[in-house]
């Protein structure tokens, strides 16, 4: 079944600001809560399909990715990072309540709490995210390109493991949650009791405490340090854009999901080429000599050289178009052209010879400026060629 638009989902227009985002997810959020609907399968549905929609358009860079490519995003970026979404438990969806309602589950004291009964479980921690330039050639754009970079983050601490403690002995189950990393309590509602749950206040969801910590790093789990991390770059990114590495971020603690990597993409400008959408363009500057007799030039590519020929007579702001010399899409096998500008070339300096020579054509009709009926401007030739 295919997913619907997330701004549908919310009910918000594609170009709402961050706290129509927000409200309109708290109120889907409180009008199909479990807790408030119980044994609704639909209204749950519908809860996670909510908080799926605002766990991707509330961040500004998996944002500005499902804007550009939708749902299909997620397929576009390496390691199946894209946007993230999808696929979200319970756990997830609880753990935004935070953000959304400042602290903990919406329905504190409103309905009497955040989960059902049996929805509880150990708290799991979640790294930080990472974000990174990576600088790219013209030719590994069009190429694609696996770049290996040295990422200075949190990492899993290998004297204990990550686990933060001494030794596996130094662990003591939470004596006020028996291990379960969350504590039961029955609430008196305006809908009747309900069972909830909520963190542990002693563990803090984790289920354990530790007796005697790692001394390197200090029961955390993480401490600083380099990992080498291979990036493989798609074909066809542009300046700006945004891939992901799920994973790749800075490391949890005490076990926990690691964040993910940002990896920003900066153009290296080239020598002679530039970028236009997928096209490329060139400045190829000719002697009026070669312009009215003809001639074959060669010409740079991101391939290469490539001749090109120069029909007599040819006038300065005419177009050649190399097809399928440009840049290729993301996930695509479509590429652009390259399209070659022609410059008439001047010179400043002549000898006497040289001036004799020019001297005697100025008079001659074929050398007199004459834009006549089959001439067009550069902007009218521009135009019929997108067109």
């Amino acid at each position: 079944m295919a997913k619907r638009d997330y701004y549908d989902v919310l009910g918000v227009a594609k170009g709402a600001s961050a706290d129509d985002i927000k409200k309109a997810y708290r109120k889907m959020a409180i009008k199909y809560h479990p807790d408030k609907n119980q044994g609704d399968k639909e209204a749950e549905e519908k809860f996670k399909e909510a908080a799926e929609a605002y766990e991707v358009l509330s961040t500004p860079e998996k944002r500005q990715r499902y804007d550009q490519f939708g749902h299909a995003a997620n397929a576009s970026s390496p390691n199946g990072g894209g946007y993230g979404g999808g696929g979200m438990n319970m756990d997830d969806i609880f753990s935004q309540f935070g953000d959304i309602f400042g602290g903990g589950s919406p329905f504190e004291g409103f309905f009497g709490g955040g989960r059902q009964s049996g929805g509880g479980g150990r708290r799991v921690a979640r790294g930080s995210n990472l974000r990174i330039k990576v600088r790219l050639t013209l030719e590994e754009i069009a190429n694609g390109a696996e770049k290996k970079i040295k990422v200075n983050k949190q990492i899993i601490c290998k004297t204990c493991d990550g686990s933060g403690a001494k030794d596996k002995s130094s662990f003591q189950t939470c004596k006020t949650c028996g291990g379960s990393g969350a504590v039961r309590r029955v609430t008196n509602t305006i809908l009747g009791q309900m069972q909830t749950t909520s963190t542990c206040p002693t563990c803090n969801g984790e289920g354990s405490t530790i007796l005697s910590k790692c001394n390197v790093c200090h029961g955390d789990g993480v401490v600083r340090g380099e990992e080498l991390i291979t990036i493989q770059v798609p074909a066809g990114v542009s300046e700006g854009m945004q891939l992901s590495m799920s994973g790749k971020g800075n490391a949890a603690p005490r076990g926990g999901v690691p964040g993910d990597l940002i990896i920003l993409i900066e153009e290296v400008p080239h020598e002679t080429l530039k970028r236009d959408g997928n096209n490329v363009i060139y400045d190829l500057h000719v002697n009026f000599v070669d312009a009215t007799l003809g001639t074959s030039i060669e010409v740079p590519t991101i391939d290469g050289k490539a001749k090109i020929k120069i029909d007599p007579g040819t006038q300065g702001g005419k177009i050649l178009r190399l097809k399928g010399k440009g840049l290729p899409e993301v996930n695509s096998y479509h590429r652009g052209d390259q399209l070659v500008h022609i410059n008439i070339w001047t010179p400043k300096a002549l000898s006497r010879e040289e001036r004799e020579i020019l001297e005697k054509l100025q008079g001659s009709p074929n050398f007199k400026p004459n834009p006549g009926k089959n001439e067009k401007s550069f902007f009218e030739r521009m135009k019929e060629y997108f067109e």
